[in-house]
Parts: C-alpha cells; structure tokens; sequence
C-alpha cells in the first residue's frame, strides 16, 4: 500500500513538474519545476525497486544539471536578456494555426495507441504476490568492476575528455596585439 501511494505521489509530480516547466515563463521557476519532476522520476525509480538508478537521477540530474541551468541562467542574465536593443520584448515564435493543428492530431493519435497498448494492463487480472525488492547497488558495483571494466575505463576518458574540452572552450581568448 506504500509503494502504490508513494508511486502515485512520484508519478503526479512527475507530470506536473514537467507541465509547469512547459507553461512557466520565468526561467528559474521552470528551473524548480524541472527539479520537482526530476526528483518525482527519482521517486519513480525508487518504488520500482531500482535503487542505484534512483540515486543516480538525484546526483547526476537533480544535483548536477540543475544547479549548473541555475548558475548559466544567474550568470547570463536570464530575464533582462528578453529585451532586443530597441527595448521591445522578444517573443518567441511558438507556432502556427498549421502546427497547432498538427499537434492536436498528433495527441489524438497517440492517445488511441497508448489506450490500446494500456488496455491488456489495465485489466483485472489475478492477484500474484511479488518478491520482495532486492538492493541492486552491490551487484551493479561488481559487475561494473568485473564484467564491464572496459567500457568504465572508456567511459572515465570520455568523461574526462569532455571535462578538458568545457576548460578549453570556457577559458579567457587571449587578444593578439
């Protein structure tokens, strides 16, 4: 009965994080938003029982990427950046009378093949008792160590590379005289 509550509570904020971080116009609101459906995902993960995915959204997404959008929108101005040199305000061309039509189909489509993919699920069906959730942080460790050393070694340069290369693009041009 808690995991299916729990599941709920992660789900709602899931969706309405995302819905608010689409209709938000300011964009360090959109920012929190985009934490609270990101922190919901964590919840998503953490009642299906995948507990290192679930550490893994906190950390890399809801610790990382959003404190660094935070920091480029504090740095860059965000908000006064909405004003051209005339001081008028840019508005972004968000779509047609054409797109918004095709979109709306596009949602009725999808919302008869979701309905049909959801219908064998959403059935009555027998009640079957489940394991219980099983940790899967040592078993993903020894695996990542043992088994799949060479693409967490591959993964590590990557990584690394993409770390010089931020450094590279991010330092002071030196001006040439």
């Amino acid at each position: 009965m808690f995991i299916n509550t729990m599941f709920l509570i992660s789900a709602a904020a899931t969706i309405i994080g995302a819905f608010l971080v689409a209709v938000s116009k300011n964009l360090m609101h959109a920012c929190i938003f985009l934490l609270l459906s990101l922190f919901g995902v964590a919840g998503l993960y953490a009642t299906l029982g995948a507990d290192f995915l679930a550490a893994t959204q906190l950390v890399v997404y809801a610790g990382g990427v959003v404190i660094l959008m935070l920091f480029a929108i504090m740095l860059t101005g965000g908000i006064e950046q909405a004003f051209n040199k005339f001081g008028l305000k840019k508005v972004a061309a968000m779509g047609t009378t054409k797109t918004y039509a095709t979109a709306g189909f596009m949602m009725i489509v999808m919302s008869f093949v979701l309905m049909k993919i959801l219908a064998p699920v959403l059935k009555v069906q027998k009640h079957v008792e489940l394991e219980g959730i099983k940790p899967t942080v040592n078993e993903i460790g020894t695996k990542l160590i043992t088994d799949h050393v060479l693409a967490f070694e591959i993964s590590s340069i990557l990584l690394l590379g993409a770390l010089v290369g931020a450094a590279v693009i991010s330092r002071p041009r030196r001006i040439r005289k």
